[in-house]
Order: structure tokens, then C-alpha cells, then sequence
């Protein structure tokens, strides 16, 4: 599941991100936060943004902002543009590695005259206001990862990364891009991020055969396309779309992790070819059961999330014996019998979540024991760890 300290944006939001830094993110600190997600904290809607897995960690501060793509901050102080002659790198080594200039009302990049940092490998531009990306070709060389969330860039213009053939990460999230396009010559790409854009198709990623993970969460996307030549892709990183169904993955034989959650799914389907499946989140979806063929050749999952949805029965995960984590929450499983017929036996497993189940809700007073004597291996139920 297991990106996103995401970024600040959500400085938690975008790992949104970077198994480096600020984009990647931990279980939450509190047990209620812990209750609502496997990899961190998380809307109430079910998303998380680019809030992920360990390392990963970051707070939320304006949540209304993954609703609204037209947010703005009301209390934010409003936007200078940086005088050409007001230096903020004035003291900066010009061998240095590392420039972070996050929330410094930056909306012209020529103004900081970054071609004088000739070994510089990670800029990070973090809520400004740019507009366009304007960087010096003199970077091209050693640049390996650019951060640009929380901007106001509506466009990728043709021939602006040109020379940046050595970027291995780009964040490009909480801006106001509708398509992806002209990223073309970032051939060393390890990791895109688009969270919170406006962009309704995946295309253009044709020669961006390095990537390993793309995040789009929070977009407008409603087919899994555009996907064909990213045979190394391990994450991908869909939710908070309008997806209505799972397709056109099955050649991504080294996907680790599929995120689906709070798209508009109502089966499992679209991954039997996919054995190395590790993590699926499919949470806050539509899908009203767990069919015999839906999970039957992925039987490396180690995290399965099937939390918010409409499934009344628990059956057909009985082969999965490499669970380690199950998120079940807000589903219509009744029976104590079909949880210990389907998960006694996973001798990994350590934690599960039932809550707002009738499992729960119809005995909260015997619940968590009931969940105890079926499954004896586990350390946590729900928010809770199990007592020795």
C-alpha cells in the first residue's frame, strides 16, 4: 500500500510522498486516525492523498482542499511576486545539493537564478505561485528530483524539461493541469506525482519506461489506460477517481501495489494476472462481493483493504495465506464463523478491522473477544492492539 514529511501540501499530503522525504507517510499517531486507514491518516472520505506508508508522515492542514479543486486559503497571505533584485539565495553555497524554498511566495523561478548552483540535485518549490516553469538548462545535468506541489501551473509546455534527462522524481501535485503531456524526454523518471489536478485521461507516459510509481489520485479519471509501456511500474496510485472498473494492467507483471479506493467499483475483477500482487486498497467503493475468481491468483497479498463497501458475506480469501493486514471495516459481515473459517489459518496475520460490521454492531460488548478466539495470531483489532 503501503507514498507521503506526503509532502507538505498536506505537509502530509503528497508523500504526498517520496519514499525520500517529505512524500511518505506512517500509520497515524492517533488510535481514532490508525482506525480509519492501513497506511495513515486519512478524509473522511476514504482518501489519503499521498499519504502512505512508512516512512511516510504529514499533517492536513486544509482538508477542504482535497474537495475543492478551486480551493484557496482564506487566511493565506496574498501573493508577492519576488523582486528580481531580492536575493533569497543570497547566502546559499553554490556547490550546495539541496534548495528547499517552500511557502516563500516565489512566482517568478528566473528571479532566484538557479543556473549560479551548478551541482544542485533536489529543488523543492512547495506552495508558491508559479505559474510556469521556467528553469535554467545549466540544472539539466544534476537534477534528480523536483518538487513543485501546491503551485498554480495550469501547463507543461513543450520543451520545458528538455534538458533534465537525469530527474528521477517529479511532484507536480495540487497545481491546475488537466492533461499530461511533454514530459517526453524525462527518461530516468522513477516517480510522477499528479495528486489534486484536473486531469481526466492517462497518456503520454509512452517513453517514461523507468517509472516504478505514478500517483493520480484526486483527478478526473475514469479508465485505466495509457499504462502499456510501463512494464517496471511497482505503485499505482489511482484513488479518489471515477473508475468504474479494473482493466488493463494485466502486462504490469511488476506491480507490487494497486490503490482503487473511493472510485465507483462494484466487483473485483481485472487481476488475475497479476501473482505478484502484494497490496490492494480498493476501500469506499461499490462492490458488493468477493467472487471465487476475483482474488484467485494473487496469493502474495500481504495487505488487502476492502473497507466501505457493500460486501455481505466473507468468503473466497481462504488461499491467501500470506495476509498480514485486513481492513474490513463498514461492510455487512454477520458471522464470527466465516471470519475464522477464511482467516484462522493466516499465520501472518496480525492485524484486522471489522468495525461498523454487524460482527460489531449487534454485540459491541462481545466483539472484540469473539474476534480473539477465531483469530488467536492477531496483535490488533480495529484501532486497538490486542492484549498478551
Amino acid at each position: 500500500m503501503s507514498s507521503g514529511e506526503l509532502k507538505d501540501g498536506v505537509d502530509q499530503a503528497s508523500n504526498g510522498s517520496h519514499e525520500n522525504n517529505d512524500h511518505q507517510t506512517g500509520r497515524s499517531e492517533e488510535a481514532q486516525e490508525t482506525a480509519q486507514s492501513p497506511t495513515g491518516i486519512r478524509s473522511s472520505s476514504g482518501w489519503d492523498g499521498k499519504l502512505r506508508v512508512q516512512p511516510r508522515s504529514a499533517v492536513l492542514a486544509n482538508p477542504e482542499a482535497l474537495s475543492d479543486p478551486e480551493y484557496s486559503d482564506p487566511d493565506a497571505p496574498p501573493v508577492e511576486q519576488i523582486p528580481a533584485d531580492d536575493d533569497l539565495l543570497d547566502d546559499e553555497d553554490p556547490d550546495v545539493e539541496d534548495i528547499d524554498l517552500v511557502h516563500c511566495r516565489i512566482s517568478s523561478l528566473p528571479s532566484l537564478r538557479l543556473d549560479r548552483f551548478s551541482k544542485l540535485k533536489r529543488l523543492c518549490l512547495r506552495q508558491n505561485a508559479i505559474e510556469d516553469i521556467q528553469l535554467p538548462d545549466e540544472l539539466g545535468q544534476m537534477l534528480e528530483e523536483l518538487d513543485l506541489y501546491d503551485n498554480l501551473i495550469k501547463h507543461l509546455e513543450l520543451g520545458q524539461f528538455d534538458k533534465f534527462t537525469n530527474l528521477r522524481t517529479l511532484d507536480l501535485s495540487f497545481n491546475k493541469l488537466k492533461h499530461i503531456k511533454n514530459l517526453s524526454s524525462l527518461t530516468s523518471l522513477k516517480e510522477l506525482y499528479f495528486v489534486q489536478n484536473r486531469i481526466t485521461k492517462i497518456e503520454n507516459l509512452e517513453s517514461l519506461t523507468n517509472l516504478t510509481m505514478i500517483e493520480l489520485a484526486a483527478n478526473r479519471i475514469r479508465d485505466i489506460e495509457g499504462l502499456d509501456h510501463l512494464t517496471q511500474l511497482k505503485e499505482l496510485w489511482l484513488g479518489k477517481n471515477k473508475i468504474t472498473e479494473i482493466k488493463n494492467i494485466g502486462h504490469l507483471q511488476n506491480l507490487r501495489l494497486i490503490d482503487l479506493k473511493s472510485n465507483r467499483l462494484t466487483s473485483i475483477s481485472g487481476l488475475k494476472d497479476l501473482p505478484n500482487l502484494e497490496e490492494l486498497y480498493i476501500s469506499h467503493n461499490a462492490i458488493t462481493d468477493i467472487s471465487p475468481e476475483s482474488l484467485k491468483n494473487n496469493t502474495k497479498l500481504r495487505v488487502l483493504d476492502i473497507s466501505n463497501n457493500r460486501i455481505a458475506k466473507l468468503e473466497n480469501i481462504g488461499h491467501l495465506k500470506e495476509l498480514e493486514e485486513f481492513w474490513a471495516s463498514a461492510n455487512g459481515f454477520a458471522d464470527f464463523r466465516d471470519v475464522e473459517r477464511e482467516l484462522a489459518d493466516k499465520e501472518k496475520l496480525e492485524t484486522v478491522y471489522f468495525e461498523a460490521n454487524p460482527l460489531q454492531l449487534n454485540g459491541p460488548a462481545v466483539y472484540r473477544n469473539k474476534i480473539r478466539l477465531a483469530l488467536p495470531q492477531v496483535k490488533q483489532i480495529d484501532a486497538t492492539f490486542v492484549r498478551v
